[in-house]
């Protein structure tokens, strides 16, 4: 009988699902799955990419965490594709390979000013705020008035955590270092600026509603968006997100902040629609000064044109929050325009041919693109899945395809390799640094530090 060996790259949701449905699927063959994961804990962006405030969306870990606890997949992390382990040593010890590393850059702005002294890429921040080792301990929050441009859930994550107060943030998982980093902001005033209208954003209801149940911090809103054409009106009363997502708006329009008129809170989240980004304005010294966008308008389609008039808002600070990029891979083929791996239902093929590379396949972001939820993770992993098993004949022909040879391989470079057990010990250390808290952990940041615990040095 034959036996696939398969290496994943990527331990977060869409790696794990990939070994999760191939381990279950119908097939005439047995598997022994390997995932590499170049961080020393898996999860991915349910650990790095969703804000600590949000605990039912990290939820998924436990469902992630069944999966690993089997033992029926073996975890290496502290492992770097293209460092570490090349696709020439995936071909020597495995028959095939499964990218699934997501997408962590922040897709650019293309505007004037967009790289100025306090801009950022909100996917940067994100880290910064879930404890990424691989980014800056400390972040610069000495801007009293900040733009986020964006009108996705990572928009509104961002602009939670810019207005929330720390010391609501004291019972999640927040590090120390991001407690006294959000202690010490100047805010006072946050824009969210989107290009079309209140019935075309992209963020979920359950995301908008939380701002609105924030301490301290006042909704103000602008009569002029509400003004809905036809295909505004259509939308709302046709789909049942735009209409709960119209009711929220409505409900906070009633409030007496809204509308500009501030109310009596110390903090304000102001709410921009029909804006189109035009410049981020800067002194001499290169610092942002103001945001610049263009007043737009309805189309009556469903989408925007613009009027002409433009605008500007004084900020000291410019989150760009308009989606996540993939990342090229070494040896791979990779779709610069789109930032994916080029492929079909997860099969990755040549550029210039589009045959399938015989072997690599690819899930999850670097397949797709940043979108969908975690649903469609899983759908997108069993459809590559699907392609791997009915591929047999084009499997890679290892040389050394026993398990041991790639423990032995990583041992000979001297990577300090983390496994499951490893994620076992970091997990229970960081769940009893919360304890005396009454917190449910507090992440440990530095990447050596990880290091060292997960392997019990």
């Amino acid at each position: 009988m034959t036996k696939l060996r398969l290496a994943i790259i990527g331990a977060g949701p869409a790696g794990i699902y990939a070994a999760d449905n191939l381990l279950k699927a119908e097939r005439k063959f047995d598997v022994s799955i390997d995932l590499f994961e170049r961080l020393p804990a898996p999860y991915g962006l349910v650990r790095y990419g969703v804000a600590p405030d949000h605990p039912r969306i990290k939820g998924i870990i436990t469902a992630l965490r069944d999966v690993l606890d089997r033992g029926d997949i073996r975890i290496f992390g502290n492992v770097e594709f293209g460092t570490d382990l090349t696709l020439d040593d995936l071909r020597e010890h495995y028959h095939a390979v499964i990218f699934a590393t997501g997408a962590v850059r922040d897709s650019p702005l293309p505007i004037p000013g967009a790289d100025a002294i306090g801009s950022f890429g909100a996917g940067d921040f994100v880290s910064w705020y879930d404890g990424h080792p691989d980014v800056p301990r400390e972040w610069p929050l000495e801007a009293a008035s900040v733009a986020v441009v964006g009108n996705g859930n990572v928009a509104l994550d961002v602009s939670r955590m810019l207005a929330k107060h720390v010391e609501d943030l004291l019972p999640t998982e927040i590090p120390p270092n991001v407690h006294d980093g959000l202690a010490a902001s100047k805010v006072t005033d946050v824009h969210v600026f989107g290009r079309r209208g209140p019935a075309q954003v992209k963020f979920t209801p359950l995301e908008l509603r939380e701002l609105g149940e924030l301490r301290d911090v006042d909704m103000v809103l602008y009569d002029e968006d509400f003004d809905y054409d036809e295909a505004s009106k259509e939308a709302i009363a046709t789909n049942k997100q735009v209409m709960v997502i119209d009711r929220i708006l409505q409900s906070w329009r009633q409030r007496p902040s809204a509308n500009g008129a501030g109310g009596e809170a110390s903090r304000r989240l102001h709410l921009h629609f029909y804006a189109k980004p035009l410049q981020v304005r800067t002194d001499a010294e290169g610092r942002a000064i103001a945001f610049v966008y263009e007043r737009t308008r309805p189309d009556g389609q469903g989408g925007v044109v613009g009027t002409g008039e433009v605008r500007e808002v004084p900020v000291q600070a410019v989150y760009r929050a308009i989606g996540y990029f993939g990342s090229p891979l070494p040896g791979i083929p990779f779709d610069k325009r789109h930032g994916v791996v080029p492929n079909r239902e997860g099969q990755v093929l040549r550029k210039e041919s589009n045959e399938h590379v015989p072997g690599v396949y690819a899930t999850g972001w670097v397949k797709r693109g940043p979108v969908g939820l975690i649903g469609h993770t899983k759908s997108d992993a069993m459809e590559t899945v699907r392609h791997v098993i009915n591929d047999q004949a084009s499997w890679w022909n290892p040389a050394h395809p026993e398990e041991e040879s790639i423990r032995q391989l990583l041992a000979e470079r001297g990577v300090a390799w983390t496994d499951l057990d490893g994620w076992h010990r970091l997990d229970a250390h960081e769940i009893a640094l919360g304890e005396p808290h009454e917190r449910a952990r507090i992440k440990v940041v530095p990447r050596d530090e990880m290091v060292r615990i997960s392997r019990g040095e």
